[in-house]
């Protein structure tokens, strides 16, 4: 006990010798502390207190007056400070709105026990709180070897602090000691505040000092238009309010070879499927977070941009960009905004997806900006065989949904130009249309009575075939064929399906449609219905719904010359057919995959 009296005399003896000699050296504000915390009970700040010096040395505790008690590191020169400062709290060990404290503002010292480096009588130590006692670890020799998992830094919960201001002089001093980076984040802060309109750029000219005495008397503090070490944490604490209890703490992810701030309160790490580390959401929020690793090379990048536009969680709407070595992505719907940030270098792709729920911008900004600037690339890439044994599907990429129409069924090109003619119901209710899933197309005319409309593609298309009609009535119980995307997609190409003319018109008599003998599937409506010559005779139409459940074998067609006659009307001339021999199955075959196209109807 002896010998630890006279180490904490010598440690307390030492830090008086610094004191004093500073003093001499430099004027009395030059001697510094960061406060990282207060608490308004002794055994709470002295628990907290406890906390910190396991993480970080130099962590003294001093009563502030008025029941509240100060956590502290120090002391330091004011630009040593300001350096501690800024290294600890973007290194998430001390809150953000930890900020430099004059010696003045405090009294007695609580921590160390039985320290008083400031010569001003010391606090009484509460009683120590029980230790709990840590579970046995598990024999290593036994254990499983794992994959270190990444590691989540925990920032210690930020008090409501006691205002300790300075006077304008000192307000002044300290303001002067800011970076341009701190002037910058001021001038931010009072834009979101409603008081500032102007440049970023770190200037303190008239419209910045209008702009702060405006918030010092919207938060009933002295216009001075200077705002003090205190009111400037006050500034950001209100700016920073937006992003509290999302838990934003630095993660180390060793196996992605990535550190960044994420929203751990909302987010958890899942599973690794290369290249993604996937962390998915765990709040109430439902937000995500993506990071993405791999070797590769600007191929690769640019590869990564178009695989990552065909994702469920990347919504067709936003602006993207793709650069040289780096692109942006942001995809935004009624449900969701996400934002992919990726850049190449030194042979390694790397960079991150936030997936936020639409209608909370405020946050997902702030959000955003937090995750871009603490970005760090760590060595290494994710293993390429990471989550090979994780569930397949034509329709996931590295265990992400890929993007699904609302609706996808056939249609086919009635000239050069590329006008393709569906169903309409392919067509109804669309966000967006494409043809064969890439070219966007626009709808041309449209006739709900006959259950038709024509698209014209907006960019150019040259079709490897085109419909030739035969305008004429076809013959009873002839052979038909039907070309179409059966599977609305899921095959690469149209497929045909066989079967016969029942009827030159409908159930009712209806004389602008042809009954067939045929078994389709939904995603055929819309594709072209082929004679024994293969020339067009008509377009499927979807099977009909009703009280009435028709034999799955029975199958309507929109007869060719109607087809024709609303063509016309929309300004389409077709091509006629006056061939009239056989066609080769392979020939039939290649004719009706060139021509029929898979239309997608999309949110």
């Amino acid at each position: 006990m002896t010998r630890i009296f006279s180490i904490l005399l010598a440690a307390t003896f030492s830090l008086l010798i610094f004191l004093e000699s500073a003093a001499l050296a430099q004027s009395p504000d030059d001697v510094v502390w960061v406060q990282i915390e207060a608490q308004p009970r002794l055994s709470e700040a002295t628990a907290r207190a406890r906390v910190y010096a396991e993480q970080v040395e130099d962590v003294n505790g001093f009563s502030l007056g008025g029941g509240w008690y100060a956590i502290a590191v120090g002391p330091y020169r004011r630009a040593d400070a300001e350096q501690v400062l800024r290294q600890y709290v973007r290194s998430g060990i001390v809150p953000r709105d930890s900020f430099i404290q004059l010696s003045s503002s405090f009294r007695q010292q609580f921590w160390p026990v039985g320290a008083n480096v400031l010569n001003r009588d010391v606090a009484q130590a509460p009683d120590a709180p029980a230790v709990p006692q840590e579970p046995d670890a598990p024999d290593s020799a036994s254990a499983p070897a794992e994959a270190p998992q990444p590691t989540v830094a925990q920032t210690p919960a930020i008090p409501v602090q006691e205002p300790i201001d300075e006077t304008l002089s000192e307000a002044r001093r300290s303001e002067r000691r800011l970076n341009g980076q701190e002037r910058k984040d001021l001038q931010i802060a009072l834009k979101w505040a409603g008081h500032y309109n102007a440049a970023i750029d770190g200037s303190f000219g008239r419209g910045t000092r209008n702009s702060m005495a405006a918030w010092q008397d919207a938060n009933n503090f002295e216009t001075t238009g200077v705002l003090t070490t205190l009111q400037r944490a006050t500034l950001l604490k209100q700016y920073n309010a937006v992003l509290d209890g999302l838990g934003l703490n630095l993660v180390r992810d060793v196996q992605a070879g990535i550190e960044m701030v994420m929203p751990t309160a909302q987010v958890a790490f899942a599973r690794y499927e290369a290249p993604f580390a996937q962390y998915d959401s765990t709040g109430d929020i439902g937000a995500r977070v993506l990071l993405i690793s791999q070797a590769g090379d600007q191929n690769t990048l640019f590869g990564l941009y178009d695989i990552m536009q065909t994702l469920e969680i990347v919504p067709l709407n936003g602006p993207r960009e793709r650069r040289k070595s780096s692109f942006t992505l942001v995809g935004e719907n009624d449900r969701i905004i996400s934002e992919t940030r990726a850049s190449l270098k030194d042979g390694q792709v790397k960079g991150f997806t936030l997936i936020w729920p639409a209608g909370d911008e405020a946050r997902r900004s702030r959000v955003m900006a937090e995750l871009d600037k603490s970005f760090t690339r760590l060595p290494g890439v994710l293993d390429p065989a990471a989550g090979g044994d994780a569930e397949q599907a034509i329709d996931l990429v590295s265990g992400l949904q890929v993007r699904q129409a609302k609706l996808a069924r056939s249609g086919f090109f009635i000239d050069r130009s590329g006008t393709v003619v569906t169903t309409a119901e392919a067509v109804r209710s669309c966000g967006r249309l494409t043809v064969d899933g890439d070219t966007d197309a626009d709808v041309l005319a449209q006739d709900d009575t006959n259950g038709i409309a024509f698209l014209k593609p907006r960019g150019d298309l040259a079709p490897l075939a085109v419909a030739a009609f035969d305008l004429g009535t076809p013959r009873l119980q002839s052979e038909v064929s039907v070309a179409g995307y059966s599977y609305e997609g899921v095959l690469s190409a149209a497929t045909l399906t066989f079967g016969k003319l029942a009827d030159v018109r409908g159930l009712s008599g209806e004389e602008h449609l042809n009954r067939l003998a045929l078994k389709a599937q939904a995603g055929d409506a819309g594709g072209p219905v082929f004679d024994a010559s293969g020339n067009v005779v008509g377009m499927l139409l979807p099977r009909p719904s009703g009280a009435q459940e028709l034999p799955e074998d029975v199958s309507f067609a929109l007869a060719g010359g109607t087809v024709a006659a609303l063509a016309a009307q929309a300004g389409v001339e077709l091509t006629a057919s006056e061939r009239t021999d056989s066609i080769a199955p392979r020939d039939l075959r290649l004719a009706a995959q060139g021509m029929t196209v898979l239309v997608s109807c999309w949110e």
